[in-house]
C-alpha cells in the first residue's frame, strides 16, 4: 500500500510527488499517457534535411514544448527560486531574460518594454506615460502586496473578489497604458467582467521580479521530478489511466487503472480536471448530487492555437525576450474574434549552441467554438476542413509576427500547429482549456475549489484550483501537500 497515490503527472502532480517523497511518504504517480509531464512535457518531430546549395545537412529531431515558455521569480532568494531549489530544479540550465525588456509589448506598431524590478518597471513606462507616474507607482505596490499574500488566506480571497479590469480602470486613465500593462497577460484568460485581481497580479508579478527561460525542453523538468520521486522510494507508472476510484468504509481505498492493476493508498491526490476526477467515483453517499451539479456548472477558460516554427539555419539571431503583438489596443477583447489572429505571443527557444534561433512559437487564444465542429474526431483524422482552418490561422499568425520579425515567412523550414482539440485529446483537458476552470470574481463560491473534497482522503491539485502557470500550480501543490504533512511543515519549507 502506498501512502499517497497521485492521479495525473502534470506539473502539480509531480511537485506533490516530489515534496511528499522528500518528507518520507511512499508515493505512486499514475499517468494515462506513455510519458509523464502533462502540459509541461515536450514532443519530438524529425527535421527535414536542409540543403544550403554547397552541402546537405541532416538535422536531428527537435523537441517542442507544449505549455512551458518562461518562468518568473527564480533569482536568488525569490520565492520560486526557494521552491525550485527544494525540488532540485535550480540545477537545470536556466537563462535569465533581458532585464531591460524581458517582455516587449507592441500595440498598433509602437513597442513598450517591461523592465525587471518593480521600480525600474514603473520608471521605464513612466518615461512614455509621465501623466500616469503615480498610477504606475500604485500599480507595482499592488503587485508586491498580492505577491506577499499567502495562497488560501482571507487576504487572497479578498483580492480574488475584486475585478481586475475595474480596478485597473480606476487607477490607470490612459487607455493605451491600460492595454500595455495587460499586454503580456496571455498567461491567463483576460475577461473584463470576471477576471479576479489576484489572478491578474500573480500572472505578472513574479515575472517583473525576474524572468527566465529553460535552455532545453520541458522534459528536463519532468524527468528530474520523476527521478526524484523514484529515488525516494516512490513510483511513476505511465500507461496507467485511472478508471475508477474505489470507496470503502467512507473513504477511498484504491484506484483501478486501465493497465489491469489496482493500487491501494491511504491518501489520493488528483491532478486531473475536477469533473473528470469525480466521474471516477461511482455512486457514493460522500459525493452529493448538488456537488456534482456545481462541478458541471463550472466553465473552462479558452484554449490556445500554437504555431511551432523550425527556422532555416543562420538567419535569425536569438532574441532574449518575449514579444507580444497586437494590431489594435484591444488586449482584453481581441480573443473574441472567431478567425485570424489580432494578438499573439512570440517565444524564441534558446539555441543549443551559437547565436542563431532554431525554433519559435507563436501563440494566440482560440475558443472552443472555433473547433467544436470537429469535436468527435481524433488526432490525424479530422479531415481537410480542419487542416484548411489551421493553415489559415497559422498564416494569420505569421503575418502578424512579421510586423515585429520582418521576413519571418521566408525563414521557415517547417511548421507544426496545434489547437484546443489537440490539447483535449492528449491531456483530456475539457474543451482543450489552457488555464483550467474559469475563475469569476463575482461568484467565488461556484468557481473556486479547495484542495479538500467531500471525500475525506481525496485532495485536488493543479491549475483548476487557484492559478494557472508554473507558479500558480506550484503554490497550489504546496497547499495540497499541507493537508497531508501539516501547514507548519509547508511554511517551514517555504522559509527555508
Amino acid at each position: 500500500m502506498y501512502d499517497v497515490v497521485i492521479i495525473g503527472s502534470g506539473f502539480g502532480g509531480l511537485v506533490c510527488g516530489q515534496l511528499l517523497s522528500q518528507a518520507g511518504q511512499r508515493v505512486l504517480v499514475v499517468e494515462r499517457q506513455g510519458r509523464a509531464g502533462g502540459c509541461i512535457q515536450s514532443y519530438y518531430r524529425k527535421q527535414i534535411a536542409f540543403d544550403t546549395g554547397r552541402e546537405r545537412h541532416d538535422r536531428k529531431p527537435l523537441a517542442f514544448d507544449t505549455g512551458l515558455h518562461y518562468v518568473g521569480g527564480l533569482a536568488e532568494g525569490q520565492r520560486m527560486e526557494r521552491l525550485f531549489s527544494r525540488l532540485g530544479l535550480m540545477q537545470l540550465p536556466w537563462q535569465r531574460l533581458d532585464p531591460e525588456g524581458f517582455d516587449r509589448i507592441t500595440i498598433g506598431g509602437e513597442t513598450f518594454r517591461f523592465a525587471e524590478g518593480y521600480e525600474q518597471f514603473a520608471r521605464m513606462l513612466a518615461d512614455r506615460f509621465p501623466h500616469e507616474a503615480e498610477g504606475l507607482r500604485r500599480y507595482v505596490q499592488m503587485l508586491q502586496r498580492a505577491d506577499a499574500v499567502p495562497f488560501g488566506s482571507s487576504d487572497a480571497y479578498e483580492l480574488f473578489g475584486m475585478n481586475a479590469y475595474a480596478w485597473l480602470s480606476r487607477l490607470i486613465h490612459d487607455p493605451l497604458l491600460l492595454n500595455v500593462l495587460s499586454g503580456s497577460a496571455l498567461k491567463m484568460e483576460l475577461r473584463k467582467d470576471s477576471l479576479p485581481l489576484f489572478s491578474f497580479a500573480h500572472g505578472n508579478s513574479s515575472f517583473i521580479q525576474s524572468s527566465w527561460r529553460l535552455k532545453g525542453d520541458g522534459n528536463m523538468i519532468v524527468d528530474l521530478l520523476a527521478d526524484g520521486i523514484r529515488a525516494s522510494g516512490g513510483d511513476v507508472v505511465c500507461q496507467a489511466e485511472a478508471e475508477e476510484l474505489i470507496e470503502q468504509g467512507g473513504q477511498l481505498s484504491a484506484v483501478r487503472c486501465r493497465n489491469g492493476e489496482t493500487y491501494e493508498g491511504r491518501w489520493f491526490i488528483s491532478d486531473i480536471h475536477p469533473v473528470q476526477t469525480f466521474t471516477l467515483i461511482r455512486e457514493s453517499p460522500l459525493v452529493k448530487k448538488l456537488f456534482r451539479r456545481r462541478l458541471g456548472m463550472m466553465e473552462n477558460t479558452f484554449g490556445m492555437f500554437t504555431v511551432s516554427l523550425v527556422l532555416k539555419p543562420g538567419i535569425l539571431h536569438y532574441f532574449n525576450h518575449n514579444k507580444f503583438v497586437y494590431r489594435q489596443p484591444n488586449v482584453w477583447t481581441f480573443h473574441e474574434q472567431q478567425d485570424g489572429a489580432d494578438g499573439l505571443m512570440v517565444s524564441c527557444r534558446v539555441p543549443e549552441q551559437g547565436e542563431y534561433a532554431t525554433q519559435i512559437d507563436l501563440l494566440t487564444p482560440m475558443t472552443w467554438s472555433q473547433c467544436e465542429m470537429w469535436k468527435d474526431t481524433t488526432v490525424g483524422h479530422r479531415g481537410d476542413g480542419y487542416r484548411e482552418m489551421k493553415a489559415r490561422k497559422a498564416d494569420a499568425c505569421v503575418s502578424l509576427a512579421e510586423t515585429v520579425l520582418p521576413g519571418l515567412r521566408d525563414m521557415i523550414a517547417q511548421c507544426y500547429t496545434s489547437t484546443p482539440l489537440t490539447y483535449r485529446d492528449y491531456t483530456r483537458t475539457p474543451d482543450g482549456s489552457a488555464y483550467g476552470v474559469r475563475k469569476d470574481c463575482r461568484n467565488l463560491v461556484l468557481t473556486m475549489l479547495s484542495p479538500k473534497t467531500p471525500v475525506p482522503n481525496l485532495l485536488l491539485t493543479g491549475q483548476n484550483l487557484m492559478l494557472p502557470g508554473l507558479e500558480g500550480v506550484a503554490m497550489t501543490a504546496l497547499q495540497s501537500c499541507g493537508e497531508i504533512l501539516g501547514n507548519d511543515y509547508i511554511e517551514t519549507l517555504i522559509k527555508e
